[in-house]
This record gives C-alpha cells, structure tokens and sequence, in this order.
C-alpha cells in the first residue's frame, strides 16, 4: 500500500507522523526543534509508532503466505532501541557479524529467530553462531562450508547452514548496492554451489542443509531481479531433491524493498534519470511477494513438485523498508557565509557525512526541512554542507554529475541556531557513524505511541574519543 500525503500540506509530511503545528516539524507529535534544544544536536530521532506501521505493512504483505519469515537487517541499524521495537512488533533478524550477533541476542531475540549473513566470518564468530543454535548460517564460499564443518566437529553441534547463491541478476539501484552481480564479492557461484550442497548433504552429521539464498541488492526498484532470483534458487532446489531426495525446508529471497526518497519531488529534476529512477523507486513488498510466490507455484505445478513447495518457508531480509523513513537526523545551522563570487549563499551545519556515509559513498538524497519554520515555502537556495574538513563533507552534487541537486531548498534568510531536519535518514547512518575529525558521536532518542521520548543512545563525551586507547 503506497501513503499519500495530504495536498493541502508539502509532499513530504506523512500524516499521524511527520506533520507541522505551530510552523515548526513534528515527529510523531514531537517538536523537533523542542527536541533539538532538550537534547542537543546533531541528533538522531526515531520513531517506535513508524517502526510499527513498517513492520504491520511487511506483516500484511505476507498475510497471504502463511510460512514467510521476516528477519529484520540489522545492518540497516542495530541500535539496541531499534532492534528491541522491531523484537517486539513480531518479526525475526538478520546479522551479519559476530557483534551483530551479540546485540541481537542483547535485544532479546531467540537463537531461532536468528539467521547470519557475512562474506569473511571469522571462526570465532561461526562458533558463536552454532553454540547458541541460531535458524541458519548463509554459507558464502566452499572454504565457509568447511570451516563450518570444523567447527561444527569440535563443538560436537550440528549447524543449520544456506547456500548464498550468485546468479547473475542485475537491478537499477546503484552499482555498489547490487549484490548478485556475477562481478560481486557475495555469493558462491552456480556451479560452485552445487558442488556445496551435495557435500553438505554428505556431510550432514554436520551440518544441515536448510535452504538457498541469494539477495538482489538494496533500493531495487523493479520485481523482475526477484523474479529472476527466486527462479535460480527453485531450480537449484529441484535439482538437489532430484539429485539426493534432501528437502530444503526454506528459500530466502533477501531484502532490497525500496523506500521513497523523493516523495518531496521538488528537487527531484536535478537528479539524473537513473539516480531518480532508484531513490523514487515504489515497489511495495506485496507487490514482490505475490509476483515471486506467484512464479515459483508456476513452476512447482510445471514440475510437478508442489508437494516440495507446500512446506518450503520464504525468508525475506528488510532492513530500509523498516526503518529508513522512520528515522530523521537533526542538525543545527552553526555558520553562514555567503560568496559575492559565486552569488551563494551557505550554511553550515554540525552533522556532516561521518552521520551520513552514504551521502558521500553513494551520492544520496536525504530530504532536508526548516524544522524551525517548517511551514515556510522552501525556495531559497543554498550550498549546505557540514562541519567536517574535508571538501566533500557538502549536501549537494560535488562533481556535478546529476546525482545530487545542486543547491538545497530551504526559507529564504536561514539563521544561524535554525534546526534543519534530514528526513529518511534511519537506514546506513547511525550503524556508520564515526568519531572522524574528534566530533562526538551524537545521541539517539525513540518517539513512543504516547509521545514520551526516552534517549536510546547518550551523547558521547571527549572522553569517550580514547575509548580504549593506551
């Protein structure tokens, strides 16, 4: 189900949670800039309510599917709040590490809501992952699969494993966010994988062969890449089956489910074509699960194998989808100046892109708002960019290839101690956020449904930067 905004409000309020009152931002029916002020910035807000109504609307998608399991990415963001409010609306989650691992089990999540990802797991950590008896390890290479079996020998445990599979298939997200490119460092190969499933079923006083899996990529903004996924893994299914007799008991399709990051369209003309294609993609998760189901039925029927797909489980990884619009950084306007050269005018603020990675890495788009006068048109022009000194510490396009905007839109006369609000900005940014030029990392702090707000992360202090140091 795709949210409209309200016509009559800008198109990026969400009512019930990003609205304006009192010309200043709310979110989910907190002041923004009230809480800018009571907790200082930069500063991370997340709402539990948003969190929820992501996950309810995953959880509708897969009404239809009776044996689909959602494991959260905490990669996205493992904040400790986080995971405990995605715990608590009733779905599993995915690590990728053995400190992932630790936090999931932290946050409360049973061994057997557990499922790992990772391309260079260490032995420590895949003896974690078998001592505490998690769904599944996803095997990346034949070399995986036999420190595993090591493993899995002197621990005396058997080890539940999938075989990620690289297929080939392609998406329009970004280059660096497709990850089953035959040029990809994820996954093990066709051919590969085959040789890895038959020895698994060997050697399965080991290991336990439980499924195949194989992840498109993030921000995928077509059905087609699924389509193609899910076939390569059936097809592998049914070869193993008709090869041994061994029923994979789950397929996991990954995750990839967009989210919208130009439902404020007014700079979106500044974006190229391609970059706009991936950051406005809408696919919805029903959409994707009813195509791919759809076609493996299909398939199952054409085979004759529906009895292999009646009790096969369906494992999908969200991680944006869940978070990303649920979470908005605030930063305040700390400096402005302005070039008669050039004509600009800037701000600079205090959150740079050691709290936005991917603004840098991936070129991406993260809606800003006056959340000091949120109710002003937005159509001034200005060069942004952070505290950091570094030249490319800037919101807009640096090498002015069109994948970011130019300038950005905000009320004309911005002052110094305004609060500018960066929206969709839960996913990829509190996980990588780095102490880099000797800035604090800042706190986080979880909006309920009762409006009460409880700090999820404190504010580093200067010494919290020798940490550990010597």
């Amino acid at each position: 189900m795709k949210e409209i905004s309200d016509p009559k409000q800008p198109a990026w309020t969400i009512p019930g949670y990003l609205e304006i009152r009192n010309n200043h931002l709310h979110i989910s029916g907190a002041d923004a800039e009230a809480l800018a002020d009571r907790f200082d910035t930069p500063l991370f807000v997340f709402s539990a309510p948003r969190i929820r109504a992501n996950i309810a609307r995953l959880l509708q998608a897969a009404a239809h599917h009776a044996r689909l399991k959602l494991c959260y990415a905490s990669k996205a963001n493992n904040l400790l709040g986080v995971l405990r409010v995605v715990r608590d609306s009733g779905i599993d989650v995915e690590v990728n590490s053995g400190g992932e691992l630790f936090r999931a089990i932290r946050a409360g999540f049973a061994p057997e809501q557990i499922e790992m990802n990772g391309i260079a797991k260490s032995e420590q950590e895949i003896a974690e992952a078998i001592s505490a008896g998690i769904y599944a390890i996803n095997l990346d290479s034949p070399f995986e699969l036999e420190l595993v079996e090591r493993v899995a020998e002197r621990l005396n445990r058997r080890a539940n494993v999938t075989v990620r599979l690289i297929a080939g298939v392609g998406t329009r997200s970004h280059i660096g966010l497709q990850t089953a490119l035959n040029t990809s460092k994820f996954g093990i190969s066709p051919l590969e994988a085959r040789r890895v499933m038959l020895r698994a079923v060997k050697n399965s006083h080991l290991v336990n062969l439980a499924g195949v899996h194989i992840h498109v990529g993030s921000q995928t903004p077509d059905v087609d890449p699924y389509l193609q996924a899910f076939t390569a893994m059936w097809e592998h299914l049914l070869w193993l089956h008709s090869e041994t007799g061994h029923r994979l008991s789950h397929i996991n399709i990954g995750g990839g489910i967009p989210v919208n990051y130009l439902r404020d369209r007014a700079q979106a003309a500044e974006i190229g074509e391609g970059p706009r294609t991936m950051l406005a993609a809408q696919l919805t998760a029903a959409e994707m699960i009813d195509a791919t189901a759809g076609a493996v039925r299909a398939s199952a029927r054409e085979a004759g194998a529906e009895g292999l797909l009646d009790e096969l489980e369906i494992v999908m990884e969200p991680g944006r989808s869940v978070i990303a619009d649920a979470g908005t950084l605030l930063t305040r306007v700390r400096n402005e100046k302005f070039r008669p050269e050039t004509g600009e005018n800037w701000l600079l603020t205090d959150a740079g892109y050691n709290l936005m990675l991917s603004m840098v890495m991936y070129q991406w788009y993260y809606h800003a708002v006056n959340a000091s006068r949120a109710a002003v048109p937005h159509v001034a022009r200005y060069k942004m960019a952070g505290p950091l000194c570094d030249g490319g510490d800037v919101y807009f396009d640096l090498h002015g290839e069109g994948r970011l905007p130019d300038h950005r839109l905000l009320p004309g006369d911005v002052k110094v101690g305004e609060v500018i609000a960066m929206l969709n900005t839960g996913a990829y940014t509190a996980a990588q956020m780095t102490a880099y030029n000797g800035r604090p990392m800042p706190a986080a702090v979880m909006i309920d449904d009762d409006g009460s707000v409880e700090v999820i992360r404190r504010r580093d202090s200067y010494e919290d930067l020798l940490l550990n140091e010597t």
